[in-house]
C-alpha cells in the first residue's frame, strides 16, 4: 500500500488494485472505502485516530473486502446506499457489468480479488442524505456503475469522493465496468455539475486542485 497525503486532512490508500481515502476531523476519521480482503492489516498500521466510520461508495470487492474486518474491530459505523446494502451483508448477488467491446481486454488485465466477506450495514442511504464529516458530506448518487453507487462531496472543504462514477488513470474518464451505461453517463454530468476543487477516484490519482473544470471537460465529451 502506498500512502499518499492528497491534502491537510485527507489521504489516499493506493492498493495494488484500487484505493480507499482516510478524512480526518480533529481525532476522528472517516475510511471511504476499504480495500481488498487483506488491505485491513495495512490499513491500521496509518490509524492515527477514532475510526468513527466507515463509508462504501458501492459493493465489489476492492472497495468492500475489508470492511467486515475494519468495522468488527473498531465499532465503526458501516454506511452503504440502501441498494447496496443487501449486495453487502452477503443477502444478494450483485449484477455483473455490461462490458463494451474495449473494456474485454481491460478485465482480462484486472488480478481476480477474493470475494468480499460479508458486512454489516448500520446506515442505508439514499441521494441528499448528510453524513456528519467534513462539515456535512452530502451523498450523491450516481447508479450505472452499479444501482447503489455513490459519491459523497464535501461543500465546505470543496473535495468529491467519486468511487467508480469515474476514473484518472492516465486521462481522467468514465468509470469502466457498469451495469448500466447510459445510467453512468447521467452520473458523471451530475457529479460535473458540482463544486469540488478536489476530486478522488476508486482508481487513478487525485485531482487536487481545479479538478471542477477538468470533470466539465470530460462530461461534455462523453455521452
Amino acid at each position: 500500500m502506498d500512502l499518499i497525503e492528497v491534502r491537510p486532512g485527507l489521504r489516499m490508500l493506493r492498493f495494488p488494485v484500487g484505493a480507499a481515502y482516510l478524512w480526518r476531523d480533529g481525532a476522528e476519521l472517516t475510511l471511504i472505502d476499504s480495500g481488498a480482503v487483506g488491505a485491513a492489516a495495512e490499513i491500521e498500521e496509518v490509524l492515527d485516530g477514532e475510526l468513527r466510520r466507515i463509508v462504501l461508495t458501492h459493493w465489489h470487492e476492492d472497495h468492500t473486502g475489508s470492511a467486515a474486518v475494519l468495522a468488527a474491530r473498531y465499532g465503526a459505523e458501516v454506511v452503504a446506499h440502501r441498494l447496496e446494502a443487501p449486495v453487502i451483508r452477503g443477502e444478494v448477488a450483485g449484477a455483473p457489468p455490461v462490458l463494451e467491446e474495449f473494456e474485454i481486454p481491460i478485465r482480462a488485465g484486472v488480478p481476480a480479488l477474493p470475494p468480499a466477506p460479508p458486512c454489516r450495514v448500520d446506515r442505508e442511504v439514499v441521494d441528499g442524505d448528510v453524513l456528519e464529516f467534513g462539515g456535512g458530506a452530502v451523498v450523491v448518487a450516481v447508479p450505472g456503475h452499479t444501482d447503489g453507487s455513490i459519491a459523497v462531496h464535501l461543500p465546505g472543504p470543496g473535495v468529491l469522493f467519486t468511487g467508480d462514477a469515474v476514473a484518472n488513470v492516465g486521462r481522467t474518464t468514465l468509470g469502466v465496468f457498469n451495469t448500466d451505461r447510459a445510467r453512468a453517463v447521467d452520473s458523471l454530468h451530475r457529479l460535473a455539475a458540482l463544486e469540488a476543487d478536489t476530486v478522488v477516484f476508486g482508481h487513478g490519482d487525485p485531482l487536487v486542485h481545479g479538478a471542477a473544470a477538468v470533470l466539465r471537460a470530460v462530461a461534455a465529451a462523453t455521452r
